[in-house]
């Protein structure tokens, strides 16, 4: 059963699109090779705001609201992106669904390292660059298959930016590098904690936990299912 409490280790996560990930990533995380996120553009031009503890991406008057509770080191984030995710490119894009992240950050304590709160804070660095969608469907893509391997650096998320035109300059480069973002980080995790999420994934649609089993969080055409069924058409 793909859930886990977070005090073990799980995360789901939603983004633009979907590849494979790396395989056989080093530990210093700052050689490894970065595969391409194909259909990141699939969002692209929609547009990602920061309230509070959360990233909202796409229209802020849309009639549903999606809030995705998500740690970028917990595999099953991926699982998530290559199933049920997928099922809201086009509600968002077509403004019937705003999604609001809840970034979690609780698996460095479990597992060790810094890598949740360096890609956290990298993906609010994002939003100021206005390329979050496509950076958020990266960081998961190139999440290693090992989820105790610390990989996420300030090197290799910039690395992973690369991939994403018009990402890398100045200002994204030394909030990377120098943490720009960690105070916001830690009041993202106080949201996820404020929400009394437990465990992940964690998918509320309107208010409510997304119907459905599971197992329907990591297909496509199932979480489609579950979204009309919530009235997500």
């Amino acid at each position: 059963m793909k859930r886990r409490t977070m005090w073990t280790a799980s995360v789901v996560a939603l983004g633009a699109g979907i590849v494979l990930s790396g395989c056989g990533l080093p530990g210093d995380g700052g050689t490894a090779a970065v595969r391409e996120v194909s259909d990141a553009a699939d969002l692209s031009g929609v547009s990602a705001k920061v309230h509070g503890g959360t990233i909202v991406l796409g229209r802020p008057d849309a009639p549903h609201t999606v809030k995705v509770y998500e740690d970028p080191r917990c595999p099953y984030c991926k699982d998530f992106e290559q199933g049920g995710a997928r099922a809201l490119t086009g509600p968002v894009h077509e403004g019937k669904v705003k999604v609001e992240y809840t970034i979690a950050s609780f698996l460095d304590a479990r597992l060790g390292g810094s890598g949740s709160v360096n890609a956290a804070n990298a993906l609010r660095a994002s939003v100021d660059a206005g390329e979050f969608p496509a950076f958020h469907a990266a960081v998961f893509a190139n999440q290693p298959d090992d989820e105790s391997q610390d990989v996420y650096t300030a090197a290799y998320l910039l690395k992973i930016a690369d991939k994403v035109g018009g990402l890398r300059g100045p200002a994204f480069d030394r909030a990377v590098n120098d943490g720009r973002y960690t105070s916001w980080v830690a009041e993202a995790m106080k949201s996820f904690r404020d929400d009394g999420v437990q465990g992940t994934p964690t998918v509320r649609i309107d208010g409510e936990k997304a119907g459905g089993s599971e197992a329907d969080l990591y297909r496509e055409a199932s979480f489609a299912g579950v979204l009309r069924a919530a009235g997500v058409s």
